[in-house]
This record gives structure tokens, sequence and C-alpha cells, in this order.
């Protein structure tokens, strides 16, 4: 998911609808969609463009839709199992998970620019601001890869010694703590960006698949499919507990936390005759 903050819209990959669902959040219904996509994943606006990105898993492209709408403006092909987007405003780049590498585009033409290779397939990964790394979940690998954004090359794994599936990430970048979900078991691992130590295990909720870090309000928000979100406050940046344990649904593993609405937003799937929503918490 991503958001349109001035103009009021959430988009939704709809994976199994193959569709990407456009939100009116003042009218709290569904306002347009973009239909068929092969598997869409990764989601991401970028406010000065005007532009909304979509990752088609199975197209193994990432298309380009003007104001966040149909038709396609621009693409990108021969990305297997394209998955995760981010963009970088420092290098006016977009970046995109795909098979076992990251690639970055041009975010106007969607030219390839460059691709790192991985050991594996990425998952959630996170960009420094101040910094030149990106740190990226491998779970195939048992890591986490540093990636240097200036050599192009992984300059560090971090292994999950006792622990695997670590598909969800946040980061705490002025703390130096990178904060890291994993499935088996369900926990959440701190790790020293500075040193690459871990320095703190917490048990949380089963199946995470979104994991948030709210720098103001000191807490993380892991989202997880067992149909719990987890509120977990820092007290310092190696001391942490579960302050909340907040029912949603279930397979509820799909979330969206915005800062300047203070909200997050989980996917809510079709379930036993259920409708498929979107559930909005306000956080304190």
């Amino acid at each position: 998911m991503d958001v349109d903050a001035d103009g009021g819209r959430l988009f939704v990959a709809a994976l199994g609808a193959g569709s990407l669902e456009v939100v009116d959040l003042r009218a709290g219904k569904r306002m347009a969609r973009i239909a068929p996509l092969r598997e869409p994943q990764g989601v991401t606006y970028v406010p000065a463009m005007r532009r909304l990105f979509v990752a088609e898993g199975a197209g193994a492209r990432v298309g380009a839709y003007a104001d966040g709408k149909a038709p396609i403006v621009a693409s990108a092909g021969d990305l297997d199992d394209a998955d995760n987007l981010r963009f970088d405003p420092a290098a006016n780049q977009l970046v995109v998970g795909y098979a076992r590498a990251l690639a970055f585009l041009d975010p106007n033409t969607l030219r390839l620019v460059r691709r790192i290779e991985l050991a594996g397939h990425p998952e959630a990964f996170e960009l420094e601001h101040t910094g030149g790394r990106i740190f990226v979940n491998v779970p195939s690998a048992g890591h986490v890869a540093v990636v240097d954004r200036s050599s192009g090359k992984v300059s560090a794994t971090w292994n999950l010694v006792g622990a695997s599936r670590n598909f969800a990430m946040a980061l705490d970048e002025p703390n130096h703590r990178l904060f890291v979900a994993t499935r088996q078991p369900a926990q959440m691992l701190v790790y020293d960006t500075g040193t690459g130590k871990r320095t703190v295990a917490i048990p949380i909720c089963g199946d995470a698949d979104d994991l948030f870090f709210d720098g103001q309000r000191r807490q993380l928000y892991a989202v997880c499919g067992e149909g719990v979100v987890d509120v977990i406050r820092q007290r310092d940046p190696d001391h942490y507990e579960i302050a909340q344990h907040i029912p949603t649904s279930s397979g509820a593993r799909t979330g969206l936390f915005v800062p300047g609405r203070a909200t997050l937003f989980v996917a809510a799937p079709s379930r036993g005759g259920s409708s498929a929503e979107i559930r909005a918490y306000k956080v304190q």
C-alpha cells in the first residue's frame, strides 16, 4: 500500500483480485481500480511527479501510471517476481526487489540504471537517508544483506542465528537501529547498524509481514497474519516491550503506517464469506 496524502487516496495492491484499488480516504470507499494486473505486489506513489508505480510479480515488470490512473504510461520488464518498491529521492531513483537482485530505475522513463545481485530473493528493504546503505531481508539466504549504494556491492551480511523467515523490516536511523521481524520463531530482532551486532530479540505475533517504526511516539507496529497487530514500545534503543496486542482479522498481514495521519491501515482479506476491507487504526 501507499498513500497520496494531499489527494486523500490510498493505493492498495489487491493480489488476489489482480488489481490496484484506489480508496477515497475522505469518503471511505473505493473510487477507482486498475486491472487486470498480474500479481500486483509493490506500490509506491511519488507526489512530486504525481506518478504511481506498481510491481507485478507474475508480470515481471514495474508499471507507471500518471496521477494513479490508467492507462500505463511507462514500464520496465524482465523483472521476474518484482516485489517491494522504494523511491530514493536523493538519487531520484526507483528501487525494486526482484528475482535475486535490486534494480534501480529512472522514475521518468523506467530505464534500468543498474542492478545489484543478492544471494536470494529480496523481501523488505530499507534505505538510509543520511547514509549510503540499503538493508535487505534475504530469507532464503538466512541473512540481512547490507548494500553499499556507492560501490553497488553487498558490503556485509548479518546472519539470523537461531531465526529464519525474515520478511518484515523497519529502520530507526537516528538511533542506528534496524528492526527485523522473523516468523520462525515469531520475534523482532534489533541490530545496531553501526556494528552489525544483534542487541535485542523480543517475541511478537506470528506471521509478521509488515513492520513500521513510529519515531514520534517511539513505538513499532508489527502487522501479523495470525490476526494481530503488536504495538512495541521503545523505552530506549536497547529496551523494548509489547504495549498492546490488537486483534484484527485472520490473514491481515499487509499494512501501511502514515505518520501525518497518525493512522495504521491494515488490509483484511476475504475469509469465510466476509468481504475484503481496509481497516484504519488511530495510533496514540
